[in-house]
């Protein structure tokens, strides 16, 4: 059965304030009403301010008892308490007052949570429980029952149990609030630390990618400087073309740390040939081979997966011109039913132990991304020399 979205939506701080007000307006006029009851024992009536005041005394802490839970707490058990010891409120109409008592334990105990509360409640439902028993158990003092249970026993016992479970209901209120709100703190930093992984991978492939880039450069601009300044200005003009494209997706990626932001979409397999066209200038020789259906439900790829392509493959190149330059290289990108494949190539002659390791984290990230989208990763020496890196990507973008 679905509740109504008023029943099961929270309150906010001004809706939890109004019942507060309401509640104490409804303990004010109970208990006012219970003080005008007529005693049972046949004696006039106490004044009508004097009920008033009980009334108001017991009532109005419960407009206040968030902001002020012991004071509160307090006002109101010392008033019941007279109220109930002189039977200004008479021990037939004493659920008033222990109306206005569960309401200001409950939400006393869902507050304060530790010993002192605990004794604290203790002594506060000792005291309104005395108070109800006494006059009942002096009157029977006077004209003794044989009934087995006395019923100021009865008395003392029920106003304990009312106290008592609601400020247990409280306390269960407040514990289930402090865990939520523990568990969502969790959720939040757990939150925080993934988007910093995340971010220091973009960041990480968007530097490594470019400074790899920049230095081999660099150095064959500084050996040919003398010997051939047109050589070397191509080099200076590749790295300026590298500069700007890792200054343009760092600045992409720091903005999506910001909310007011506007969107940009992430590289994807589109971007895949621009990427390959400017690592060809590092001295290796990338041939790419791009296989995309007609079908758009097949070739159109999640921007996540298509991510994870773009730097996969911006990764294993990197490795390529980092580790085994002069080479070539063959990427291999293809669309499919079952997702989308990648195949990375190279026939560098440098040793197997040293080609696409080092201190980085490269082939760890790669080995991320596919793991994060479900799908599977390989990587590791050819038999006829060189590298390969082997990776499949779910179309739907894994669990």
């Amino acid at each position: 059965m679905n509740l109504p979205p008023l029943l099961t939506r929270r309150l906010t701080l001004r809706g939890l304030y109004t019942l507060d007000a309401l509640g104490a307006v409804a303990s004010t006029v109970l208990c006012y009403w219970a003080a005008e009851a007529a005693p049972a024992d046949g004696r006039p009536d106490e004044p009508i301010w004097l009920s008033l005041v009980i009334a108001l005394a017991i009532g109005l802490p419960v407009a206040v008892r968030r902001h002020w839970p012991y004071p509160a707490a307090m006002t109101a058990t010392i008033a019941a308490s007279i109220g109930l010891a002189t039977e200004i409120i008479p021990a037939f109409a004493a659920v008033a007052p222990l109306f206005a008592m569960a309401l200001v334990f409950y939400v006393f105990n869902s507050i304060a949570r530790d010993m002192r509360a605990f004794f604290f409640m203790f002594a506060c439902t000792v005291l309104v429980s005395a108070s109800l028993a006494g006059p009942i158990y002096i009157a029977e003092s006077e004209a003794p029952t044989t009934d087995d249970t006395p019923p100021w026993m009865l008395a003392f016992l029920l106003a304990a149990l009312v106290v008592s479970l609601a400020s247990m209901l409280g306390f269960t209120a407040g514990e289930r609030r402090a865990q939520t709100a523990e568990r969502n703190e969790q959720m939040l930093q757990q939150a925080t630390v993934e988007e910093r992984l995340r971010v220091a991978r973009e960041l990480h492939d968007v530097i490594a990618h470019t400074m790899t880039l920049i230095v081999v450069k660099a150095s064959i601009g500084n050996h040919v400087a003398e010997a051939d300044p047109r050589e070397a200005r191509d080099a200076l003009q590749v790295i300026e073309a590298a500069g700007r494209s890792a200054m343009l997706e760092v600045r992409r990626v720091l903005d999506m740390l910001r909310e007011d932001t506007p969107y940009a979409p992430a590289p994807g397999i589109d971007d895949i040939p621009a990427l390959v066209q400017l690592a060809s200038v590092g001295g290796v020789e990338v041939q790419l081979t791009m296989d995309r259906p007609d079908e758009p439900a097949v070739a159109e790829a999640p921007e996540s997966v298509g991510l994870a392509v773009y730097r996969i493959v911006q990764e294993a190149i990197t490795n390529v011109v980092k580790h085994a330059a002069p080479a070539q290289c063959w990427v291999n990108v293809a669309v499919g039913a079952d997702g989308v494949r990648i195949e990375v190539d190279d026939d560098g002659k440098r040793p197997a132990r040293t080609h696409g390791a080092g201190s980085g984290h490269g082939l760890i990230g790669m080995r991320e991304r596919v793991a994060l989208h479900g799908g599977t990763f390989s990587a590791g020496p050819r038999a006829e020399g060189g590298f390969s890196v082997r990776a499949l990507l779910p179309a739907g973008g894994g669990a």
